[in-house]
């Protein structure tokens, strides 16, 4: 697996591989997460993934030269989410490509998260996540040194913070 810096060229990509994984969600059930629509297809998750990529630092995860996964990491958490009162990296938009799920895309490109927060002298990392479907997704980013901090909710959609001191 190589991890490589992507950059708005890398949109139509991001957005595919956003899709695939709507379907591996909803395959499983889980249509609260991200909904059933792909993200391409809407207006408002077409935007917010732009202006998201545009303000960040998106990398990509290549399996063979495939993209097989996707985060860009931010110094700021989204609109919903107040900002840490300290210099932070903030984890958005992290997902697997369907084809490559349990192949540790995600775990590899959390780590580089960590390293990257490191690299530019931050100590703290955070992420949000959906905090329906018995918590998996909150379990998961413990399971990777996250530790919970706030739960919130967007509408109906419950959320938990979690963060890493590195």
């Amino acid at each position: 697996m190589k991890i490589r810096k992507g950059g708005v060229e890398d949109l139509p990509a991001i957005l595919t591989l956003l899709d695939s994984a709507v379907v591996w969600l909803n395959d499983k059930g889980i249509t609260a997460q991200w909904g059933t629509d792909p993200f391409s297809t809407q207006e408002k998750s077409v935007r917010q993934v732009e202006e998201t990529v545009r303000a960040g630092d998106p990398w990509i995860a290549e399996i063979d030269g495939v993209m097989a996964g996707t985060m860009t990491l931010t110094p700021v958490p989204g609109t919903y989410i107040a900002p840490a009162d300290e210099p932070e990296v903030y984890v958005r938009l992290l997902a697997t490509d369907a084809r490559f799920h349990g192949h540790g895309v995600g775990a590899a490109l959390l780590a580089h998260a960590v390293e990257e927060t490191r690299r530019k002298g931050v100590s703290l990392l955070r992420v949000d996540c959906f905090a329906g479907s018995e918590g998996r997704l909150v379990a998961y980013y413990e399971g990777q040194g996250f530790t919970r901090t706030e739960e919130f909710t967007v509408g109906d959609w419950p959320g938990q913070v979690l963060e890493q001191r590195v």
